[in-house]
């Protein structure tokens, strides 16, 4: 492990393996760098992965308040570290954030999201106005789980039967660690959640080559957000991954991001 000091003193830690184009991982919602490990494995013989703990996450540290630029100047430190640009790959809400870095500037030579959850047009009911209040609320009254139960029912779409189940499951635990990040994602989402007009903001200073990721075996509104992103990027393209999900395989998805990173 090693760490790297963010613009307002946070410490970042990080995971480095490989050799070749440095590739950064950007996590969604509850994920740490333990979590990217499998993906991480999978592009290390064919390029350099970076994956980190998100601020508030893991080994890494936090400071109040929140704001979502610390988060772009978090990506922003990692990498001037690894040599003053890199890919990126953004999984899940850890995609709109570097979509949001790459829209501010850094130096992100190519970008690669999959799934980010954008609700656009109306193949899922939007997520409510209150629900970071919501979220705020079970977290400050120290109701982790509960607070992991609504992000997973309201924010993902699962049923609460489904939830259910994987509170009983050994890793649930894991989540519940880092659940006061929930919020920290809430906000990189922000308005986009509640199925308003799409783009949110204007992406065309995003000019370097984007790949759009879906799995085809996603529900359809995640496929539909998907598609919006790609158009919305100058450069965006779109491809999907048949018989994946939201978490696809890493030795599925691995290949293709060899082949977008070094081709």
């Amino acid at each position: 492990m090693d760490t790297v000091v963010s613009e307002d003193g946070t410490v970042i830690a990080f995971d480095r393996s490989g050799e070749g184009p440095v590739v950064i991982l950007v996590g969604g919602a509850l994920s740490t760098r333990e979590s990217a490990a499998p993906l991480a494995a999978a592009l290390a013989p064919h390029v350099s992965v970076v994956a980190y703990d998100r601020r508030g996450r893991g080994a890494s540290g936090d400071t109040p308040p929140y704001a979502v630029a610390r988060e772009i100047e978090d990506l922003a430190a990692l990498i001037a570290t690894v040599g003053g640009s890199a890919f990126v790959l953004g999984h899940a809400s850890g995609g709109a954030l570097a979509l949001e870095a790459a829209a501010e500037g850094l130096a992100i030579g190519r970008l690669a999201l999959y799934e980010p959850p954008f609700v656009v047009g109306d193949l899922r009911a939007p997520v409510s106005a209150d629900y970071l209040d919501r979220l705020t609320a079970l977290l400050r009254a120290g109701r982790k789980g509960d607070a992991v139960t609504l992000f997973f029912v309201e924010a993902l779409g699962m049923t609460p039967e489904q939830v259910a189940q994987m509170r009983d499951a050994p890793l649930w635990a894991a989540t519940e660690e880092v659940a006061h990040t929930l919020i920290y994602d809430a906000a990189i989402m922000g308005e986009n959640m509640h199925g308003g007009s799409f783009p949110p903001r204007t992406f065309a200073s995003v000019h370097v080559p984007a790949l759009v990721l879906d799995g085809g075996a996603s529900p359809a509104w995640a496929r539909h957000a998907v598609q919006a992103v790609a158009n919305a990027l100058p450069l965006g393209q779109r491809r999907t991954l048949e018989g994946q999900h939201h978490r696809a395989d890493p030795e599925v998805l691995a290949p293709v991001l060899v082949e977008f990173f070094t081709n």
